[in-house]
């Protein structure tokens, strides 16, 4: 029989430990930082012991007899005990979302019917500001509508019957380079919002000539690695992008995974020892069946979301994504900017936002 042992109370005050330095600026000191030298940043406590009694209760992970607990296991706790701390402080004031995989299925678009509609127009309802962080870059609002049309129509349906008032939605695309802000009175429920007046201080020092090289290195890395796999791919190069497709047509072709994760870390390499990758923040990422690289990343984006909003803090926003391995996963980065939950498929998604609204009402009741 497995017995399930975890001092979650010491884990706890560790991490309160650690949260604590954070704000002193003395974390290398703390006792969490020498037992994981490579622990990140901690925004806010958080409530594991009750966490973990939470996903006990759904899934009897202490009844089982032989099989302990798993990675995802442990992924759904600290979700649980992410969302308690955002919940018992009263502090949520944005919620950021990936795009595929995370609201819909990987290369689908948000449909009338997707069940995390309601939950949305929920938060918004409630005053939560909500952004959608995608890999996807567009400069047309059309594309996104494209992709988002279930939500944005959600939206201009429930402004019309006055069930949201001035509903705050934002679009950052390409990780961090084209914002969108929904518009009832706009095409296609989307008003594109210059660069300039979202960028932030840090953003503004990247010169365009960097940018443009690093792309150069980023497709000199891809097309080196389409001729030594022989990948039937072809190059889309963007304004602040470039990346492999599969050649379309009546042969095309759906990358292995271990062609793409080889060809992420191929061109992450190339790109941190080129002079452009050091002067230029970029993302090379695994897109299920392509592989992008974009300026910047999700962190940026999250970032620039919370100035854009009225400078909301890291400690008050969440981002909801699916891809937090370090190994090409683009969401991994926005754990720089805010607290995270990490989700496997759409369906977590609407799980995580219905586990956010009952420990909110719980919490109204004590």
């Amino acid at each position: 029989m497995t017995t399930v042992r975890c001092s979650w109370p010491a884990s706890g005050r560790r991490l309160t430990q650690q949260v604590t330095q954070q704000k002193r600026g003395t974390q290398e000191r703390s006792k969490l930082k020498l037992l994981v030298p490579s622990v990140g940043v901690f925004f806010t406590p958080l409530y594991l012991e009750e966490a973990f009694n939470f996903q006990d209760g759904r899934w009897r992970i202490s009844s089982r007899r032989f099989v302990p607990p798993s990675f995802n296991d442990i992924r759904l706790i600290l979700n649980s005990a992410q969302l308690l701390s955002l919940v018992r402080n009263e502090s949520i004031q944005l919620i950021t979302f990936d795009g595929d995989v995370t609201l819909y299925d990987d290369g689908q678009s948000l449909s009338d019917e997707n069940p995390v509609i309601p939950r949305i127009l929920r938060l918004l309802h409630q005053g939560t500001n909500v952004g959608i962080v995608t890999a996807a870059g567009y400069t047309d609002a059309s594309r996104y509508y494209e992709r988002l049309h279930g939500l944005l129509d959600a939206l201009a349906n429930a402004i019309t019957d006055n069930q949201v008032e001035d509903p705050k939605v934002i679009i950052l695309g390409g990780e961090s380079n084209y914002l969108f802000e929904f518009d009832f009175h706009a095409e296609n429920f989307l008003k594109y919002v210059p660069r300039k007046t979202w960028m932030l201080d840090e953003m503004r020092k990247w010169q365009e000539d960097d940018i443009q090289s690093l792309l150069d290195v980023a497709e000199g890395a891809l097309r080196e690695c389409i001729d030594s796999m022989q990948l039937s791919a072809e190059i889309l190069r963007k304004d602040r992008a470039v990346g492999i497709i599969p050649v379309t047509g009546p042969g095309k072709q759906k990358f292995t995974r271990e062609q793409l994760e080889e060809t992420v870390l191929v061109t992450q390499q190339i790109l941190d020892l080129s002079t452009p990758g050091k002067k230029i923040p970029f993302c090379a990422f695994n897109g299920g069946n392509d592989v992008f690289v974009d300026i910047g990343d999700k962190s940026w984006g999250v970032l620039s979301c919370q100035r854009y909003l009225g400078g909301i803090e890291g400690s008050k926003t969440l981002h909801v994504g699916d891809q937090f391995l370090s190994a090409g996963a683009n969401d991994f980065k926005a754990r720089l900017a805010c607290t995270t939950a990490w989700i496997a498929n759409p369906a977590e998604t609407v799980a995580l936002l219905d586990e956010l609204h009952l420990h909110s009402e719980n919490q109204r009741q004590v």
